[in-house]
């Protein structure tokens, strides 16, 4: 970040549609998955996922690549992550398959997930995150993401929602 350009270089997005983060009272229940990004204008995305309260309930976090913002077709991609705990404190990064990883259980954790907008398949250009519950226990949270890595930057970013 140059010059105090930082919503230049980055772009947050809320990606989890309102009806099911508007409590983010058990987030995981439904199998949540995140509105369609579009990254043709972006190098790569990164999820954030936190939680609140709630000691026991999990979920394994997906990454789809996506055809068309609908989406028509998705396939499950590699990705890498990180998780934290206790305000700052990350893991080292982790390789997750297309099958993902398991979001740890506990009150106040978070992960990191990202992937380049290279890893997509094929010609896709659209990105969602599928988070789907393992332990059905509730949990509060909720989930941003950050576009980085702009083709053009821009004072006001255009929408990447549909």
């Amino acid at each position: 970040m140059k010059n105090g350009r930082l919503m230049q270089d980055i772009h947050p997005v809320h990606c989890f549609p309102s009806t099911i983060a508007a409590a983010y009272e058990d987030f995981f229940n439904g199998d949540p998955a995140g509105d369609v990004i579009n990254l043709e204008n972006y190098g790569q995305v990164t999820f954030f996922v936190y939680t609140a309260a709630g000691a026991t309930g999990t979920a394994v976090a997906t990454v789809e690549s996506c055809d068309d913002v609908t989406p028509s077709n998705t396939t499950a991609i590699a990705f890498k992550y990180w998780n934290g705990t206790a305000g700052d404190t990350w893991s080292d990064m982790q390789d997750a398959t297309a099958s993902g990883f398991t979001i740890a259980a506990g009150i106040n954790t978070f992960c990191a997930i990202t992937v380049s907008a290279e890893a997509l398949s094929g010609t896709d250009k659209f990105v969602r995150l599928q988070l789907t519950e393992g332990v059905d226990s509730p949990v509060d949270g909720g989930a941003f993401a950050i576009l980085s890595n702009p083709r053009y930057a821009h004072e006001v970013p255009a929408t990447v929602l549909a």
